[in-house]
């Protein structure tokens, strides 16, 4: 059993990539870390060397969302609840068929939010908590390519902050929610798309590390503010573009000419997937 008091920890996707990475930084920082993912012997696997604490789980099932919550506060304070499964699917949004536009939306928007909603329970009535939402700088403006996957990202920016006021005016001080919005990062989800025309905007900017971006979402999980973007000057950068729409749709072939350029100079750099 955890010691009374010690923080727990919850992140989903944790099988592998960015949920892989937080997880393992979580449990160098000190809390007790529960993995969940969708695969149940790869996220065994993974929570081995972290203390062997794991568990299936489908994020698109609200139940068994809230069954989670309940065992990781059985073994003391669920102090943190980090939803990173998502998904990604690039080509233009007229391209998507329905059940894709539907998967997109029930991991990345429902999922994130059964989450949210199974950890607050607990957290509310602890009068203490924090749930880390994973973004994606994609939830903070439209990226081309990429149409419904930023969808159902700003979908989740939007829940977010709502339900940080909602707590607010109900009077729950101690209990946050934040969004972590990273630029791309070189994990599983980018490794097949050096050649993908629909992920351009991906490869824009600076080309992340799960690394780096677990070891913010530790400082975030001890820090909480609404929305971090990462780096800070790419939020900068995209928050003015997203207040310009006319010019950021002016950029279209700027973007993708940048997004290529990145790829390329990705591939370079990548013999070998770092699968870290």
């Amino acid at each position: 059993m955890t010691p009374p008091g010690r923080r727990v920890a919850v992140v989903t996707g944790a099988a592998g990539g960015l949920g892989r990475a937080i997880a393992t930084a979580l449990h160098a920082d000190g809390w007790s870390v529960l993995l969940t993912d969708l695969d149940p012997a790869a996220v065994a696997a993974a929570a081995a060397p972290l203390g062997g604490w794991s568990a299936a789980l489908d994020v698109r099932d609200e139940d068994a969302c809230a069954a989670v919550a309940a065992r990781a506060a059985d073994r003391g304070d669920l102090a943190l609840w980090v939803n990173n499964a998502g998904v990604l699917t690039t080509g233009p949004s007229w391209e998507h068929d329905g059940p894709t536009r539907r998967r997109l939306f029930d991991v990345n928007t429902l999922g994130a939010m059964n989450g949210t909603l199974a950890a607050l329970a607990v957290m509310r009535g602890q009068g203490h908590g924090h749930v880390l939402n994973v973004v994606s700088l994609a939830g903070l403006i439209a990226a081309p390519g990429e149409t419904v996957y930023a969808a159902s990202k700003h979908a989740l920016l939007a829940f977010s902050l709502g339900t940080l006021s909602d707590l607010r005016m109900a009077g729950y001080r101690r209990v946050h929610v934040s969004c972590l919005c990273p630029d791309g990062i070189w994990t599983p989800m980018l490794h097949d798309r050096l050649d993908d025309p629909g992920a351009v905007a991906s490869f824009t900017g600076s080309m992340l590390t799960a690394r780096q971006v677990a070891a913010r979402a530790v400082r975030l999980a001890h820090r909480p503010r609404p929305v971090v973007s990462l780096p800070r000057w790419r939020g900068a950068q995209v928050r003015l573009l997203d207040a310009l729409p006319r010019l950021a749709v002016a950029l279209t072939p700027l973007v993708q000419a940048a997004g290529r350029a990145g790829q390329r100079r990705q591939h370079r750099r990548s013999t070998r997937p770092d699968r870290r």
